[in-house]
């Protein structure tokens, strides 16, 4: 861009950003700290011209936008800090079978694919004897109502139109099978109804749902579920960190891809090893 091009585009943008701040020519004028000829100039003057840089960031802090965008150095009239504050949200995270904000990021993500890495066996997986057993310590008599609500909502999930990938350690299913580590004071008949629920699900909804299996001792991820292009989040134990910048949303997915491309047990495989798995612990 031309110098002659930028200061149209200056023009225009400071026209702009007044028009949408009800700001008029001498109003700005006085917050900016020059005569209103000069506001009068850079808006209408034959000549068109770039004002300083010291005129150029008055302007900007004064209308509430960015000099990058006032210069067309920028697509984003936020400034730098609310931008970020914008694609980047902190939230509280209830330890419940399924809350409102996840939810509402479902919704969202309707017809795109989900990708999901748990911090256990996923939600979307689990029968409610197992829900019970995992969220009844600390909900106490909610515990109804709770599983109530995430039947429904788990329901709404597989009926949506969109494709689920789930990638999972390969521990997290060996202890499960195994009841040892965070499962190991699972009854046993809840341990055998979830094991043939999870192969009744492959059998209902594959290839909507596919689920892969990876090393952790060659890979690593951290608990995050990425709602199509939308929103990446990340889990971090009382807080859900969402990111809404497509940048970092691609970055997410391409750390989930990796999980994908390098899964020890593949989508179509999952329920040959898990039936395996319990032939094992059996044996063992």
């Amino acid at each position: 861009m031309d110098k002659r091009d930028r200061a149209l585009l200056f023009r225009q943008r400071l026209g702009e950003a007044m028009t949408l701040g009800g700001e008029t020519r001498a109003g700005l004028a006085r917050r900016v700290g020059v005569d209103r000829s000069t506001i009068s100039q850079l808006l209408a003057g034959e000549a068109l011209r770039l004002p300083n840089a010291q005129v150029v960031a008055e302007c900007a802090g004064a209308l509430g936008v960015s000099g990058d965008w006032l210069l067309g150095l920028s697509d984003l009239p936020e400034r730098a800090s609310e931008a970020l504050a914008a694609s980047m949200q902190a939230s509280e995270a209830n330890r419940a079978p399924f809350d409102d904000q996840i939810f509402d990021w479902h919704r969202e993500a309707t017809g795109y694919k989900i990708r999901h890495v748990p911090a256990t066996l996923p939600d979307i997986l689990k029968t409610e004897a197992l829900l019970r057993w995992e969220y009844a310590p600390h909900m106490g008599r909610t515990i109804e109502q709770a599983v109530g609500a995430s039947r429904d909502r788990l329901e709404w999930m597989r009926q949506s139109l969109s494709d689920y990938e789930i990638a999972m350690p390969l521990f997290a299913v060996d202890s499960f099978v195994t009841a040892t580590g965070y499962y190991r004071s699972l009854p046993d008949d809840i341990r055998a109804e979830q094991i043939a629920h999870m192969l009744a699900l492959h059998d209902q909804l594959y290839p909507s749902l596919r689920i892969f299996l990876f090393d952790a001792r060659r890979l690593w991820s951290g608990s995050m579920t990425i709602f199509g292009p939308l929103v990446g989040v990340i889990y971090l134990g009382q807080e859900y960190l969402a990111f809404r910048d497509r940048a970092r949303v691609r970055q997410l997915t391409r750390g989930f891809d990796v999980l994908v491309r390098e899964a020890s047990v593949s989508a179509r495989d999952w329920p040959g090893h898990l039936e395996q798995s319990v032939r094992d612990a059996r044996r063992g």
